[in-house]
């Protein structure tokens, strides 16, 4: 595994930059460094919104959640989920909620 050291923390993480221990190791330094690669200059209450979603969903189901049903929950259509995350709800979004990568369409 690899690693990535950010503001005093160190990451391990998969060969496509996920958090190898998921949530258990997620916090705010990994919100930053994934904001910062996502070019995000500011985490608004949407992707705040965002991540706790993912977030609750996950405990609760083991996966991440399909694209459509993050939009129905959000109430965010798919055009303001790229706008919020530019690399997309799976790469983007699930990385920062601290999630694994998805196996199927986010």
């Amino acid at each position: 595994m690899a690693t990535i050291e950010y503001k005093g923390k160190t990451f391990e993480v998969d060969e496509d930059g996920f958090l190898a221990k998921g949530m258990e190791e997620w916090c705010n330094e990994w919100v930053d460094y994934v904001k910062e690669q996502e070019g995000i200059s500011e985490l608004t209450d949407e992707h705040w919104k965002m991540i706790n979603i993912l977030q609750d969903y996950y405990k609760k189901n083991g996966i991440a959640p399909m694209v459509r049903i993050l939009s129905k929950t959000t109430g965010f259509p798919l055009k303001k989920i790229y706008e919020l995350f530019p690399s997309g709800p799976g790469k983007g979004a699930c990385k920062m909620a601290g999630l694994p990568k998805p196996t199927g369409c986010v």
